[in-house]
């Protein structure tokens, strides 16, 4: 059962981290509506859709992405004036250990880490559609398709083959399709262009060859224009990189597994997003063991000088994580490596500073 000193560390804890991830959020949407502003009034974008499609979605994705860096100051903050207060010597010097003085935070760090897991993969997505598409429509410049020589793999066996694509017209130029069995290509159809028929929900083909192969007899056929259901619709070539961050975790797996068939070259980003999903989470307890085994000690600098490592610190893990998640995507290590390095590195270092902790 929770005693009276757990309660008062818990109300601690996320008393200060509610107050100052308010604080922070209330200083984010003023720079942000600075920045913005010019895009606001030169597309006309509603007030309405501003505060409620934009504003009220962007704050719980802006809180949840820096969760674990005010989780970090928090307990920075509410320790060190702890143990400047001398309560931290109160409570060892009663009989309490270092050890079971760790449990209310451990305690508030999961109810957070759980509370950042599932805004991370169930909650935040559905209102960062709301979020993205209010972004395509009032801030962001119209998506312009540049890729070359685009191949995606439909289905198992079918390959599909665009010279060029362009969003505006919806037409893929030097269209071809490929069907094999048995890793033996059975037909191969080409066509000029293909262009989407919104009418009819199809993609038309015009001026084609159809060759059909059977064994070493050739069949040809020919015409103007066909009707064709490819598993491909056009906003499938549009998808800018942090669609992603719409699904949810089933979503997600299920549409990476589809991005692998396609051969899609951005598979190792969308997998970075996976696992920045669980490691954000986890980070939650590193950064508490952290913040609290270096403001516990009362020093002459007092909470200046806790505050001002535990930014550094808190500054350092996240770019070490940007640095080490971009080194994977170019190929260096594995995605899941690179992702989870700086939580290894950091646990390290938790357990060092946890054990010269003054107990």
């Amino acid at each position: 059962m929770l005693k009276k000193l757990d309660i008062y560390i818990i109300k601690k804890f996320l008393g200060t981290f509610f107050f100052s991830i308010l604080l922070i959020l209330s200083i984010a949407v003023i720079f942000d509506i600075s920045e913005k502003i010019d895009d606001f009034l030169e597309k006309q974008a509603p007030l309405q859709a501003i505060v409620f499609d934009y504003y009220l979605n962007f704050i719980p994705y802006f809180a949840n992405l820096f969760s674990p860096l005010f989780v970090f100051i928090s307990v920075i903050f509410f320790t060190s004036k702890m143990a400047f207060n001398t309560e931290i010597i109160a409570i060892l010097s009663n009989g309490v250990s270092f050890k079971r003085m760790m449990f209310p935070y451990f305690l508030s760090a999961l109810l957070l880490a759980l509370m950042t897991f599932f805004l991370s993969n169930f909650i935040i997505p559905n209102a960062n559609k709301t979020r993205l598409a209010f972004e395509q429509k009032y801030i962001r410049n119209p998506y312009r398709n540049f890729n070359r020589n685009i191949h995606k793999q439909i289905k198992p066996g079918v390959f599909v083959y665009f010279e060029s694509y362009t969003v505006e017209n919806k037409i893929g130029y030097k269209f071809s399709i490929e069907k094999f069995n048995h890793n033996i290509l059975v037909s191969k159809l080409n066509s000029n262009y293909i262009q989407w028929d919104s009418t009819k929900n199809v993609w038309t083909v015009h001026n084609y060859y159809i060759h059909n192969f059977n064994g070493t007899k050739e069949t040809i056929i020919k015409g103007n224009e066909l009707d064709t259901s490819i598993v491909l619709m056009p906003k499938d070539f549009v998808q800018r990189l942090n669609l992603v961050e719409t699904m949810d975790y089933f979503k997600l797996n299920k549409f990476i597994e589809e991005q692998k068939l396609q051969g899609s070259e951005n598979i190792d980003s969308f997998l970075a997003e996976k696992y920045k999903r669980f490691a954000n989470s986890f980070s939650t307890f590193i950064l508490t063991l952290i913040g609290v085994s270096i403001s516990s000690r009362k020093v002459r600098g007092g909470i200046g000088l806790h505050l001002g490592i535990g930014l550094m610190l808190s500054f350092s893990y996240i770019l070490f994580m940007q640095l080490s998640t971009n080194i994977a995507l170019g190929g260096s290590m594995p995605i899941s490596l690179g992702v989870w390095i700086p939580n290894i590195l950091y646990a390290v270092i938790g357990i060092f500073l946890y054990r010269s902790a003054p107990k």
